[in-house]
């Protein structure tokens, strides 16, 4: 993985119109995604696949933390605005017209998608509105955590439309169906503490500022765990979600088989042996 690293270092430096990327810390793995147009909500951005694809080639990234800057998470797709995904030009086929919205909605459901396909684990820290494809946007994440102000609502079904970015794909796998359906077919905002208890988010944090020490902890704690066992744990879920049991342990038994040669498992036994704390390999 090493390399394509220093291209990756390089592209990250030159910067995001609408995403803040940095390492927090430089003694530590872990960087963060933020969202940076409060003035817009943090209306969804279209540059999340670029920094998600270059943490994934990043030697230096374990892990990701995804949040926001100004009072609220994420507003969802900017409507009325001069990127709306579904204004077309006056006098368009129609034909032509639905092809294109097609294409739009396939783009934007990839922009999230990828960060499943970051193969770093990626932990969502929400505060303030969650709204519409900011829940799509989170369901995609590994970990949710939230501050107690935050509130999630699916707005599509009162804009007469279908929820087309993954929400209704993926959280039936987290929170259930019927609470999908529940959150899909009305429209209801949720509060932190019942995104707490229908398993949304994993912790609900009394403040901001507190979430934010939280999650860089949680994170902190992940990047310095085998790199290698991280990535094969995040890959091997993800596919175990989509296919069954017996073909999903089939799957792990294959995935072992050739990563558990790897020198980190011979480190970790070596500290646990030692009384000591394991040093695992670099990327």
């Amino acid at each position: 993985m090493a390399s394509g690293g220093g291209s990756s270092e390089a592209e990250l430096l030159r910067g995001f119109k609408t995403l803040a990327v940095a390492r927090q810390d430089p003694a530590s793995a872990v960087y963060e995604v933020r969202l940076n147009r409060p003035a817009q909500r943090n209306a969804l951005s279209p540059e999340i696949p670029r920094a998600m694809a270059l943490l994934d080639r990043l030697p230096a990234a374990r892990a990701v933390v995804l949040s926001a800057a100004g009072p609220h998470f994420c507003a969802g797709i900017e409507l009325g605005g001069p990127g709306n995904p579904l204004a077309a030009p006056p006098g368009t086929d129609p034909v032509a017209a639905a092809d294109g919205l097609r294409r739009a909605i396939l783009d934007m459901q990839a922009a999230l998608t990828a960060v499943e396909l970051c193969r770093k684990p990626v932990i969502a820290a929400v505060h303030g509105a969650c709204v519409g494809g900011g829940v799509d946007l989170v369901a995609a994440c590994d970990i949710r955590y939230c501050s107690k102000d935050a509130t999630f609502v699916l707005k599509e079904v009162d804009m007469a439309i279908v929820a087309d970015l993954g929400a209704l794909q993926r959280l039936p796998m987290i929170i259930g169906y019927g609470n999908t359906a529940e959150l899909a077919l009305t429209g209801r905002r949720i509060t932190a503490l019942e995104a707490k208890e229908m398993g949304l988010v994993s912790r609900v944090f009394d403040s901001k500022q507190e979430l934010d020490a939280g999650v860089a902890k949680i994170a902190k704690e992940i990047s310095e765990k085998s790199a290698w066992a991280v990535m094969g744990t995040k890959a091997v879920l993800l596919r175990s979600r989509d296919i069954t049991v017996e073909q999903g342990l089939e799957h792990v038994a294959t995935w072992n088989a050739g990563m558990m040669k790897s020198n980190d498992l011979m480190e970790a036994i070596k500290a646990f042996v030692e009384k000591r704390k394991p040093v695992f390999s670099k990327l």
